[in-house]
């Protein structure tokens, strides 16, 4: 992979499959069926049981699609998606040899099933799947070519290929206002995570990737205050939808490991300890923002944000990133999600194989210093 540098400025950018993205009100009666790949094409839904059992969207899919075009529906996709319900919907999906369409809804983990069915399938059969997604959360899971799971071990399995990346999505907002807000403002925050993080990711591209970070994170820290205020306001909604594919969609295809630390911590505290990332990202994000600035060149990069959010720069790089994590625990207690790993049930017993998990090491500088990272979490 190609890294990118500031210093002289370079770097690569790759774009991805997708080839539509709509969004506003009522997007998916209005674009989904346009988007299958044939006039005889069978589509198979993917989803979790809360969708199903709280709201009629799934219905609102499955009659849109009718029998022409619907080949069925799998709607116990839990969080984290574990393997065994993975496997179900896999088996479901092989056993019938007409589909040839995913369509996700939902948040990250029926989004990240439906791109390793499709990893799958590819394995058994050779092809990849048309991949639909209607996200009603701002994970941002529709934007990767990484797909998660969750072994029956309980550790994170990663899944990636270029063609995992959805061919299609549909962010409509008639959708996304369904979603309980607590969900709606911790994905968001999972949103701001990947926004910050790719700032210094080193193949970040400067255009698109950072500079649609920092658009992403003005609407983010703009919208997600006036959407808890406002929940069910649908130009609100659809702005952060919009902010949520602006963190992350940029980084293309030139990728090279996690996003960074905050990600790390993310996946060794969510699966493992059945924490939501979008909580995971509210407990790590700000203390690793404050973490990286002592490294200069993180520290320039993470400066940038400033104007972004409405602060003006002092000049001083490292005081300035440290800035920025402030602000970002400032706009937690704004939303009511500050929180800690006590809340959770994570004791200090914990801290070693958390920190193991995240760094990859047992001792060191960085071992020592994200352990007493987490131990101020508790």
């Amino acid at each position: 992979m190609t890294e990118s540098t500031e210093h002289p400025l370079s770097g690569l950018w790759k774009p991805t499959q997708l080839q539509a993205l709509h969004y506003g009100p009522s997007s998916v009666q209005k674009h989904l069926l346009s988007h299958l790949p044939s006039n005889s094409s069978k589509a198979f839904i993917i989803t979790g049981s809360s969708l199903v059992a709280s709201t009629s969207l799934i219905t609102q899919v499955e009659s849109l699609l009718g029998p022409q075009h619907h080949a069925g529906t799998f709607a116990n996709i839990k969080q984290h998606a574990p393997v065994a319900q993975l496997d179900q919907a896999t088996d479901a999906v092989l056993n019938d040899s007409n589909i040839d369409t995913l369509i996700s809804i939902g948040g990250g983990s029926p989004v990240d099933s439906a791109k390793a069915i499709s990893y799958r399938h590819h394995d058994k059969q050779g092809r990849f799947l048309h991949h639909i997604t209607i996200p009603t959360t701002l994970s941002a899971a529709e934007c990767t070519l990484i797909a998660g799971y969750t072994s029956e071990s309980g550790n994170k399995v990663g899944l990636a290929h270029p063609q995992l990346i959805p061919q299609v999505i549909i962010y409509d907002s008639t959708f996304a206002k369904e979603t309980p807000q607590p969900l709606w403002l911790s994905t968001g925050i999972r949103s701001l995570d990947h926004a910050v993080e790719l700032m210094y990711y080193p193949t970040a591209s400067e255009v698109p990737t950072k500079q649609l970070c920092l658009t992403a994170l003005a609407q983010l820290f703009e919208y997600l205050p006036k959407c808890k205020k406002e929940p069910s306001n649908e130009d609100y909604i659809t702005r952060l939808q919009l902010a949520s594919f602006s963190s992350l969609y940029g980084l293309g295809l030139n990728t090279k490991g996690s996003l960074g630390l905050s990600h790390a911590l993310g996946y060794a505290l969510g699966a493992p300890y059945g924490i939501p990332h979008g909580t995971t990202s509210c407990l790590t994000l700000a203390s690793v923002v404050r973490l990286k600035a002592e490294k200069l060149e993180d520290a320039e990069q993470l400066a940038r944000i400033l104007p972004f959010i409405g602060l003006a720069r002092s000049g001083d790089d490292k005081e300035d990133a440290i800035r920025v994590g402030d602000a970002i625990d400032g706009l937690l207690k704004e939303l009511g999600l500050d929180t800690s790993l006590k809340d959770h049930n994570v004791g200090e017993d914990q801290i070693p194989t958390i920190t193991k998990l995240a760094t990859g090491s047992n001792n060191g500088e960085l071992f020592d210093r994200v352990s007493a990272l987490v131990r101020s979490k508790l």
